[in-house]
């Protein structure tokens, strides 16, 4: 799926929910954050979570639906990563900046930043909590 096809289907709620993986979520991170400033895209990504997950009748609970923290961590590393690597190693699209960063591909990687009990603070779901064990790299 191309970045447009991916980023319409996302936006106009029509991505079958079984697409709508790590992968995808980084992707659709990369997309925003190469179009729009920081805060910019995480308003849109913030936005099109909750709505993606509202049509999908994703429940809220402690380990599952939307989360602040790890919303906002994400799209840190992603455009850290971006700014670190853009112009060293240019690529066409989102699917080759996944290929090219595959320290992105897991969703664990924020444990190097956080620990359980930091991520699973019942405020990390609704605002974004700094890391406890390592600070998140700079993004410019």
């Amino acid at each position: 799926m191309t970045d447009a096809e991916l980023l319409e289907q996302f936006e106009q709620l029509t991505l079958p929910f079984e697409h709508w993986t790590h992968q995808a979520h980084v992707r659709v991170a990369f997309i925003y954050l190469q179009r729009f400033d920081f805060e910019q895209a995480l308003d849109r990504l913030r936005a099109g979570i909750k709505a993606f997950n509202a049509h999908n009748n994703v429940p809220e609970s402690a380990t599952s639906g939307y989360n602040e923290t790890t919303t906002h961590a994400f799209a840190h590393l992603i455009a850290a990563t971006m700014h670190a690597y853009g112009e060293q190693v240019p690529v066409a699209d989102s699917l080759a900046f996944c290929e090219a960063h595959p320290q992105l591909m897991t969703r664990h990687v924020l444990r190097l930043f956080y620990s359980p009990q930091c991520r699973m603070n019942p405020m990390a779901k609704a605002t974004f909590i700094p890391p406890d064990l390592a600070p998140l790299p700079r993004r410019k």
